[in-house]
């Protein structure tokens, strides 16, 4: 329940404000402040927030369904 809670919660933040949250790991990750990312980065990011919203979501349906 906890992990699906922390994919949703990161999923919508992904989908929501993608150039954010890759900035901030990217800037985590290395130690150079030059990097320059990929226009198609920030649409993937997105697109991999629309997937942890999906899992989530149907995750919870199918621990509900069996209870």
């Amino acid at each position: 329940m906890v992990l699906r809670l922390l994919a949703f919660a990161f999923g919508l933040a992904e989908l929501l404000a993608p150039r954010r949250l890759v900035d901030f790991w990217m800037g985590l990750a290395t130690a150079d402040d030059d990097v320059e990312l990929r226009p198609w980065v920030y649409t993937a990011a997105r697109i991999e927030g629309v997937f942890l919203l999906l899992w989530a979501v149907r995750a919870g349906k199918s621990d509900d369904s069996g209870s």
